[in-house]
């Protein structure tokens, strides 16, 4: 099942084609995210779900096909026109991806210094408001080797929000996190989509999350997509969408299982 295309996106991918070498990723990939909405990005390992992040980041170009993001056509824009679109966009790398050496104000901060032009008092307001918004107000002065895995998330998220950005793209956020960091991640997630009229693209193998926060699903599968809510995704009747959202579901409660025997 394919279903409708959105009514507002705020970003497209229309036939596209990418190949590494022999091995084919996308093959007339079609799919779109709508505006001011949660969209998780979800398939199995190798599917292409952060090759498809960073295309929409401008970092990785396709063979062929349209990659439009806020009506603006990107795959033919050299890197000094795709800094224009990136201003526009957000991104959490998988892992959080702070720098060791900074504090955390450093480290929320950096795209500020490096691309706002602003003065430093500007700056470091600007940083605790975003600090504020993920609700670790008082951890400026630590290094990233002082935190939590879950509070690691939260700091890149902010870093992700700094600029305030249309669009924030998600490289698996809930990866490696505990049941209730997960819980937590989500829950910011959701608030600063609520709060901020974000759109969200939020690539994650977590189906029990996707279904408590998305809006619209992109399944990626065999170079395709397909999309919809979550309610239609597992109404589709595809074997390999629904195998899928079975495994993950197993494996959770296992976990759940063996905590509770902790």
């Amino acid at each position: 099942m394919h279903a409708a295309a959105p009514s507002d996106p705020h970003v497209e991918a229309r036939d596209v084609g990418l190949s590494f070498g022999n091995r084919v990723v996308f093959q007339d990939l079609d799919c779109a995210f709508p505006r001011g909405r949660i969209t998780v990005l979800m398939g199995g390992s190798g599917a292409g779900k952060s090759t498809l992040l960073r295309m929409i980041g401008g970092l990785e170009r396709p063979d062929r096909g349209s990659i439009r993001v806020a009506g603006e056509e990107i795959t033919g824009l050299r890197e000094s026109e795709l800094f224009r679109v990136r201003q526009r966009i957000g991104m959490l790398f998988q892992g959080g991806a702070l720098l060791d050496s900074l504090s955390v104000a450093e480290n929320v901060g950096l795209p500020l210094h490096e691309h706002a032009g602003l003065p430093a008092d500007a700056i470091a307001a600007e940083v605790q408001r975003r600090l504020d918004s993920v609700g670790l107000p008082d951890v400026g002065d630590l290094l990233p080797s002082q935190l939590s895995g879950g509070m690691v998330r939260r700091i890149a998220l902010a870093r992700a929000i700094v600029r305030d950005p249309e669009i924030v793209l998600c490289d698996e956020p809930f990866s490696g996190l505990d049941p209730l960091n997960v819980r937590r991640i989500e829950a910011l997630l959701v608030r600063l989509n609520q709060r901020l009229g974000l759109t969200l693209i939020v690539a994650s193998h977590h189906v029990t999350s996707a279904f408590r926060m998305a809006h619209h699903l992109v399944f990626l599968l065999q170079g395709a997509a397909i999309t919809g809510t979550p309610e239609e995704l597992e109404a589709s009747g595809d074997p390999r969408v629904e195998q899928f959202f079975a495994a993950d579901r197993e494996a959770e409660a296992e976990v759940q299982a063996w905590e509770g025997t902790g």
